[in-house]
């Protein structure tokens, strides 16, 4: 099975080469935002990146009545035009403040809350997009490469963020990711569209996101992932406040180590999703790798007692957290049908960013107030308790039995081994509501 089949489809490969410069582009821009609040507009305060982070992340749950809506019934390249466009605006706006030299952190706020509001209607319709770029056929591996693109420029954005930083000061930095948006609207405008695999659009009822909430809640395979990713999503995938905190208070680093360490884990990151884009399939077992591995990296990182070696932990973090996400978006759209995929995958990245308003204050305020090596147990502790969840799930609903044979340790579900088991694929349904299957349907009909 090819890495890289998806490269193989002339949209994709296009729409994957305009979001790669675009990503680069955002991760650059997240390190500077991050560097400003943390050295610039505060000393040192964690707290106050944590409500960056909130205010940039919550839009995913207040707007969710109409991300997930839009999603479904727009056309999604018309509304990727309108919501990479504004993305970059606002880019060239923090710049230019920055460069102006009268931002304050009440700016960066309001400009985080803006940005939030835009990625809840652009995450949506770029996540469900890919499908229409591929087909169901390519569309878990088309996800991991999604997630390569997007932790590639994790690997290289921050690092040429801390290096720009150090240089030419952190306005330029949100200029330049201002710029790195043109590849993508040119991407979107070339598409072959004609090319496109367009499903029908959902019925454009009143109650359509109380359906999308319907479906999950009488899937109990879909409650424990979505569960899962709401611990981990919360409380556990806080980089930006562990990372700063770790360089400025644990290892009294500068800006350019920081962004070395925030692209050391990205390295981790491309290798988890390389990896999933392998697969055929995603299966439940990673889900539950990825969430204890989680737990363990973190809980190791927060006891290094020097800049390399939590550098080196951060590695297996990321390939962790990477394997844990990618998995996640796998398993949840190839198990439900493609009329309710856009109202589900909103919940999903409600649930997984807009944890953050939550979870980040939190975070910050154990990093403020007992040290950042204590706001990494938090993660810790979020990636054990999500991997509890997903045991208690197997075991209520997937009949799973644990047992030595010889000295060997051996792990079954639905009387077949764990590695092997997935999520039920979604099948065509009349409407949302005659869509949901009950656990027993689904596994009667594997």
């Amino acid at each position: 099975m090819s890495t890289f089949r998806s490269l193989r489809v002339y949209n994709y490969r296009l729409w994957a080469g305009g979001a790669l410069v675009s990503n680069v582009g955002t991760w650059m821009q997240r390190t500077a935002q991050d560097w400003l609040v943390l050295t610039h507009l505060t000393n040192h305060n964690a707290t106050a990146v944590g409500i960056v982070m909130s205010l940039q992340f919550g839009p995913q749950v207040l707007l969710l009545p109409l991300t997930g809506y839009a999603a479904d019934n727009f056309d999604r390249r018309k509304l990727l035009f309108a919501t990479q466009g504004g993305l970059g605006l606002l880019a060239l706006g923090l710049g230019i403040f920055t460069v102006g030299g009268f931002v304050q952190l009440w700016h960066v706020y309001a400009f985080a809350f803006a940005l939030g509001c835009v990625t809840a209607f652009d995450s949506p319709a770029r996540q469900t997009f890919v499908g229409e770029l591929v087909g169901e056929a390519d569309l878990s591996n088309a996800v991991a490469l999604n997630s390569t693109s997007f932790n590639a420029g994790r690997m290289i954005g921050p690092a040429v963020a801390g290096l720009l930083i150090a240089a030419v000061g952190s306005g330029w930095v949100f200029l330049l990711n201002a710029a790195s948006f043109v590849a993508v609207l040119v991407s979107l405008f070339f598409l072959r569209i004609h090319e496109l695999h367009r499903k029908e659009h959902a019925a454009r009822a009143r109650g359509g996101l109380v359906d999308g909430f319907r479906y999950v809640w009488n899937r109990p395979d879909l409650r424990a992932v979505l569960s899962m990713l709401f611990l981990i999503g919360t409380f556990g995938l806080n980089f930006p406040i562990y990372i700063s905190t770790m360089s400025v208070s644990a290892f009294h680093a500068g800006a350019s180590e920081y962004g070395l360490l925030s692209s050391t884990m990205a390295v981790g990151s491309v290798t988890g999703a390389l990896m999933a884009a392998r697969r055929a399939r995603p299966r439940l077992s990673l889900l539950l790798l990825g969430a204890t591995v989680f737990g363990a990296g973190c809980m190791l990182a927060a006891m290094m007692p020097n800049y390399r070696l939590f550098g080196a932990v951060l590695i297996v973090i990321g390939i962790s957290a990477q394997t844990f996400t990618t998995s996640t978006n796998s398993l949840v759209q190839l198990a439900t049908e493609p009329a309710m995929r856009g109202r589900v995958i909103a919940i999903l990245l409600a649930i997984a960013l807009g944890g953050t308003p939550l979870g980040a204050p939190v975070v910050g305020w154990v990093a403020d107030h007992f040290g950042p090596r204590w706001a990494m147990g938090v993660g810790a502790a979020a990636g054990f308790a999500a991997a509890l969840v997903g045991v208690q799930y197997l075991r209520r609903h997937r009949q799973l039995r644990v047992w030595f044979e010889g000295m060997r340790l051996r792990v079954s579900v639905d009387g077949g081994p764990l590695s092997e088991q997935g999520v039920a694929k979604a099948r065509p349904a009349d409407s949302a509501s005659t869509a949901v299957k009950s656990e027993a349907e689904e596994a009667e009909a594997d």
